[in-house]
Parts: C-alpha cells; structure tokens; sequence
C-alpha cells in the first residue's frame, strides 16, 4: 500500500488527492510540496477525497510483465490485466488503475461510468499489497 494515497474500506474507500488553495488544482498522486500548476503563485496543498465515481477515458490491456517496482513472480506465467484511464466527474482529472477482477477490455467502453473499490496488487504468505481498481457501476464484487 502507498501511503496517503487512498482510505476507507467498502463503500467509504476514496482515493486522496491535495488542492492547492490558491489556485483549487487538484493532483493526484497527492503533491505535498507545491503546487505543480506553473501559472500559480502557490499555496497550501489540502488533502481532499477525490469523487468515487468517473467515466472510461481509454482503456487497454497489458500484455507484459512490467519492470520493477510492480511486484509479480517471475517463476509464474505473466497474466494479462486490463488498464482503466478515467476522468473523474468533480475534479476533472484522469486516473490510470487497473480493473477489478473480471473486467475485461470487452466489457468497456469509453464513457461507461465506473467506480473505484479497493483491490489486492500482489498478495504472499505474509502481506496483502493493496491498491484501487476500477470496477464498471451497478457490478457486485
């Protein structure tokens, strides 16, 4: 898990993004620095939760194994995994994630309204790596 970078569980898990005071730009992943907007003059950054709801801006498949930091078994066969870009509806930002499991690039759609829920990265005998995924609205775990 990367810390700061989401909350919650079940229906209250939320990403968290800051807001730049002087100019509202939200950033995620979070800045905690400065304002990353190059026309601002800066200021405090907020931690805010960002909208739980987006629509697809693109999508795709990853067909290979990604380098390091991304933590897979190279022992195993690579499993491909579908990749979700959505724009959020309040903050107006794109978000890559994975999708939750099932969703598959033949269920999408571009503009099709999804959900972020929490979701397992990696898992071994001893640690659950957790993240967000995208999961389409209306679908149960």
């Amino acid at each position: 898990m990367v810390e700061g970078w989401f909350a919650g569980q079940g229906d209250d898990f939320r990403l968290l993004g800051t807001r730049c005071a002087a100019c509202a730009s939200v950033f995620f992943p979070r800045e905690d620095a400065h304002c990353r907007n190059p026309r601002c003059p800066g200021g405090d950054l907020e931690e805010i939760p960002l909208s739980r709801r987006g629509r697809i801006w693109s999508y795709t498949d990853s067909r290979y194994r990604p380098p390091s930091p991304y933590v897979s078994n190279p022992e195993l066969p690579w499993e491909p995994y579908t990749l979700i870009a959505v724009e959020l509806e309040a903050e107006r930002i794109v978000v890559l994630g994975q999708a939750a499991p099932g969703v598959l690039v033949a269920n999408l759609s571009v503009g099709m309204e999804v959900e972020v829920v929490p979701g397992a990265l990696h898992e071994d005998t001893e640690t659950v790596w957790t993240t967000w995924k995208w999961r389409p609205t209306g679908v149960e775990a």
